[in-house]
């Protein structure tokens, strides 16, 4: 089955290559070849080598390394590695162990995975005309977190393109200490279908899934060893230029983990975010077509391995694309978005049952997002017609002006509870004049060992967007305790109160884009 898989799932990548390559193919002949590299332990990775035309041993090149992502065979960056030979690059993609054709078990980004990383650098400066002191790694999901970690890893990496990915990885599936559902499955899925689980990773996603909290600490230890936030000092001394890339709706590995990473870079560095949900932004150039994300990380490459005068590196470095139909916008950094907020109170107190959907929820994994990166539609509710028995709900007033929402809503609220555990969901929603609202954002947040009855405060960063409110608009933040995107943990008849004490009130923090 795994193997009518590849070739099914490889004939399709390579045809859309061939699509989007063939004025590419007819302007510059690059030489393609398929090879196996020992990895740690003497593993074998599977991998392509892509090199320019009449490129001999004479001249050395620019390396740029690319680990594939998770579940997809090495064909994956064929269309890229085309472009980027074409312009003077040696590149090389592989399929990282335990998937596939190449051998091991899934380390999920694991030591093993890195030290596979300077592997095949190895491989490559020793049979290709690679350049030592010019070596980048790039990749999306899966590749893009392997990227990370290797630059933390092998000095010798001094420029690094990590697109759709993670660096802290149970800030992106264990948000607000709640399992992220179908984000968990979904990779647990395409792993087993297209990969080989090793017992450590089968034992990791069965605890987690069953909320198993006896061995909570033994899993945020485990994601803590596979995320580049733990590794940073590493990073900045090894100093490769860094690069992010991401969507404001990814359902993985949301924005808001790479944006607080970014921060704590200190070498050169990068960060892009634009409409979409996992991996989207880049999709189009896997095909070869134009693509905003890999022109990015060319640009980048050029720049920072081959000491090209582009620009990029004057440039605001971080560069934001709201969901909608207006272009980029450049910040001198991330937290020049929390320069103008604006607050509307939550207040009176409402009490809500748990264990019942209102209605509200955060769509789902891989589509939702993705209808709203191309056509402007996001998960929807009426906010007239959520039931109150099982919805918080607090409206802003009636916008005079357009409300351009820019970085990481906050909520500070108290919540006291029937039971010692529980989990609520928050959302904030765009209404319009009949009270239609779009989703803006949303997060999880979960609570264990709480005394029933006694409050407790609670502060909560949302998912971080870039959306424009209309003229005649208002915000509405909405509060539920369930999600299909989540694992909820609330009793069977369990109650959250939420209120506003006088000398510690109930917010909602928006960040707004200066005009």
């Amino acid at each position: 089955m795994r193997t009518s898989l590849t070739l099914a799932v490889s004939a399709a990548l390579v045809a859309g290559t061939a699509l989007g390559l063939a004025p590419a193919a007819q302007a510059a002949d690059t030489s393609i070849r398929f090879v196996d590299i020992a990895g740690d332990g003497g593993t074998v990775l599977k991998a392509n080598v892509v090199t320019p035309a009449g490129a001999g041993t004479a001249a050395r090149l620019p390396l740029v390394v690319l680990p594939t992502s998770w579940g997809v065979p090495q064909v994956e960056y064929l269309a890229q590695a085309q472009k980027l030979a074409d312009s003077g690059y040696v590149v090389l993609s592989y399929n990282s162990r335990g998937f596939w054709q190449s051998g091991g078990e899934i380390e999920t980004a694991g030591p093993k995975d890195v030290a596979d990383a300077s592997k095949v650098i190895d491989w490559a400066l020793a049979n290709t005309p690679s350049d030592p002191d010019h070596v980048g790694m790039a990749g999306v999901s899966y590749g893009a977190g392997i990227s990370l970690l290797a630059a933390a890893n092998d000095p010798r990496i001094k420029a690094v393109a990590a697109l759709s990915g993670w660096a802290d990885l149970i800030d992106s599936i264990y948000s607000g200490r709640t399992q992220h559902l179908q984000a968990a499955a979904l990779l647990g899925g395409a792993g087993y279908l297209t990969g080989r689980p090793g017992p450590e990773l089968q034992e990791i996603l069965g605890d987690f899934l069953s909320s198993n909290l006896a061995k909570e600490e033994d899993i945020i230890a485990w994601g803590r060893k596979r995320s580049a936030t733990t590794y940073l000092d590493r990073i900045n001394a090894n100093g490769a230029a860094i690069m992010l890339g991401n969507a404001w709706g990814d359902t993985i590995f949301p924005p808001n983990q790479y944006a607080s990473f970014y921060e704590k870079l200190t070498g050169p560095k990068r960060l892009e975010f634009r409409p979409g949900d996992h991996a989207t932004a880049e999709a189009t150039g896997l095909l070869g077509l134009p693509n905003d994300t890999w022109t990015s990380a060319r640009r980048w490459f050029d720049r920072y391995l081959k000491g090209a005068d582009n620009g990029i590196d004057r440039e605001q470095p971080v560069q934001l694309k709201p969901r909608s139909d207006a272009g980029y916008e450049g910040y001198p950094d991330w937290k020049s978005l929390d320069a103008n907020r604006r607050k509307f109170d939550l207040g009176g107190t409402q009490r809500i049952w748990a264990n019942v959907d209102s209605g509200a929820n955060g769509g789902v994994v891989m589509l939702s997002n993705l209808l709203d990166q191309f056509f402007q539609a996001p998960p929807v509710a009426s906010i007239p017609l959520l039931p109150r028995a099982f919805a918080g709900v607090w409206q802003s007033e009636r916008y005079d002006a357009p409300q351009r929402v820019r970085g990481t809503v906050r909520l500070h609220t108290t919540v006291t509870s029937t039971e010692e555990s529980g989990t609520l969901v928050a959302y904030l929603y765009d209404v319009g004049p009949l009270g239609l609202g779009k989703l803006v954002t949303n997060a999880p947040y979960t609570f264990h060992d709480r005394t029933p009855g006694k409050p407790f405060g609670v502060d909560l960063d949302l998912f971080s967007t870039a959306y424009d409110v209309p003229a005649g608009h208002r915000l509405a933040l909405v509060v539920d305790t369930v999600d299909p995107l989540y694992i909820e943990h609330n009793p069977t008849g369990a109650q959250l109160t939420f209120s506003s004490p006088t000398g510690d009130p109930s917010y909602v923090s928006v960040p707004l884009r200066a005009e």
